[in-house]
């Protein structure tokens, strides 16, 4: 058998990066869709933000880390210079700054979702029913909803110069 590419260990670092890659960030784009559900329907919002959190800290965290290290190992087995190869270092750049958003904004704020939503909020039978959710927790949605829109950006805009890979 025969490969296009003789050097097996770069193939193998390319088969983790780019599988890794779908698994992780694949599922992204479904969160606003589900979270768009549960809150249409309050009452499964805690539902929602487990399963939320859930993926992001079971499946999203742990290969977004993959495609870190198996990224390093594509640039070490090709010899790439990330300083002479302006769309890699912006890459890697921008990867890390989605690494820090979800890891210091995204991930705490699902967590402080899921515990503001463990309880209903108290409600005075003799008032009208509440329109919209509780302020702390459309708060907490809202900036859940910016960050997430950020990463997708992020994560798109990696993806154009991993393919593209344009010349500066």
């Amino acid at each position: 058998m025969t490969f296009a590419n003789s050097n097996l260990l770069f193939l193998l670092f390319l088969f983790l990066h780019i599988g890794s890659a779908i698994v992780a960030f694949g599922p992204t784009f479904a969160l606003p869709i589900i979270g768009a559900m549960g809150g249409a329907e309050p009452r499964f919002g805690n539902f929602t933000a487990r399963i939320m959190v859930a993926i992001q800290k079971r499946l999203i965290a742990p290969l977004a880390i993959i495609v870190g290290i198996t990224g390093l190992g594509l640039i070490w087995t090709s010899g790439r210079d990330v300083m002479r190869d302006a769309w890699l270092l912006v890459a890697v750049v921008l990867y890390v700054i989605a690494l820090i958003l979800a890891f210091a904004v995204s991930a705490p704020t699902g967590r402080r979702l899921v515990e503001a939503t463990s309880t209903p909020p108290p409600h005075d039978p003799s008032q009208p029913a509440p329109t919209g959710p509780p302020p702390h927790i459309a708060a907490l949605v809202k900036r859940a909803q910016t960050v997430g829109m950020a990463l997708s950006v992020l994560l798109v805009a990696i993806l154009l110069l991993m393919v593209f890979k344009p010349r500066f």
